[in-house]
């Protein structure tokens, strides 16, 4: 189990697992409850590689960045540890 650290972001912390290479087990610690429920539900069990693709560089209004932004490069530091 990962447990990634936001920054910029409402939610403040995201933890999910990786399992062959699939995501599951995606939970956000506060932010907008719904739409964070909503993506977890959306990635799970797909190719981490293919949601960071999709995820990567989404801003939030005025902000650089978003909670499935920081999703993506939690993932990134994810895979990284992994090699």
């Amino acid at each position: 189990m990962y447990k990634y650290e936001t920054e910029g972001v409402c939610a403040t912390a995201i933890s999910f697992d990786i399992k062959d290479g699939k995501i599951c087990d995606v939970k956000f610690e506060n932010g907008c409850n719904g739409n964070l429920k909503a993506i977890g539900t959306l990635v799970d069990g797909m190719d981490a590689h293919e949601c960071i693709k999709k995820l990567k560089g989404i801003r939030c209004g005025f902000r650089e960045t978003s909670c499935s932004d920081q999703f993506a490069c939690a993932l990134e530091l994810a895979l990284e540890k992994t090699q």
